[in-house]
């Protein structure tokens, strides 16, 4: 894996109202590499929570993960991208021609306003699924299987890389290559408090797994100390790459 792309801590900033997430962004912001701005807060404050972030000197990743027909997919990537957000994603499960699409969108959208375009990551099997869930479902792989199916498809799409579980990151690296980028959830420091999570694992083991950016949110909002948290989240990511 290349020593030079960039490993890092994202903050999943699910806050309940732009003053509770300006104190975040104030406390976290030197510690992270971006937040996380998810459905629940950007649908309580819309944009404003985009801009809160980035006048906080911080970078978006916004979390909508977007799964439409192509074209309403295509013209959503467009204006996320006129946000100049930093990342944003889309289910794999929606297809190539979608994410294809998506980065399309993307690209016209950064162009419009004279910014690089936006990563455009593949959100492959949310963590809080297991394999009995996907059997309920009907896919006909497990979650590693699924996993991998989706990660590939994602690759050949043009996507920048892949939002998926540590559990499957040692076999998507090795799959995909050193270049593709893989962010994950399901960060515990306590791997037994799994909350909605079902698969998950500790900051060092994802980082060692392959894992680019890790996506942490409750144990750093739960600690007594959340900045002492980050702190050593950061701490464990350092020590993986050593």
């Amino acid at each position: 894996m290349s020593e030079l792309k960039e490993k890092g801590l994202i903050f999943a900033l699910d806050a309940d109202s732009l003053n509770q997430a300006l104190e975040w962004a104030e406390r976290l912001r030197r510690y992270v590499s971006g937040f996380k701005i998810g459905a629940q807060f950007f649908t309580r404050v819309g944009l404003q929570a985009v801009k809160l972030i980035q006048e906080a000197q911080s970078r978006v990743f916004l979390d909508l993960k977007f799964h439409d027909i192509p074209f309403t997919v295509e013209e959503a990537a467009y204006e996320t991208a006129r946000m100049n957000v930093w990342m944003f994603n889309v289910h794999c499960s929606g297809g190539k021609e979608m994410m294809t699409r998506a980065l399309r969108g993307a690209e016209r959208g950064a162009k419009e306003i004279g910014k690089p375009r936006p990563k455009v990551l593949g959100v492959t099997i949310l963590t809080s699924l297991s394999d009995s869930d996907l059997e309920q479902i009907g896919y006909r792989y497990n979650t590693q299987g699924q996993a991998l199916h989706l990660a590939r498809l994602a690759l050949e799409a043009g996507l920048d890389g892949i939002v998926a579980s540590p559990n499957e990151a040692p076999l998507l690296r090795k799959e995909l290559g050193p270049d593709f980028i893989i962010v994950c959830p399901g960060i515990r420091l306590e791997p037994a408090r799994n909350d909605d999570q079902k698969r998950v694992s500790g900051p060092r083991e994802a980082i060692q797994a392959g894992a680019d950016y890790l996506v942490v949110g409750r144990p750093i909002r739960d600690a007594k100390d959340p900045g002492a948290t980050a702190h050593l989240i950061l701490d464990e990511i350092a020590g993986a790459n050593r």
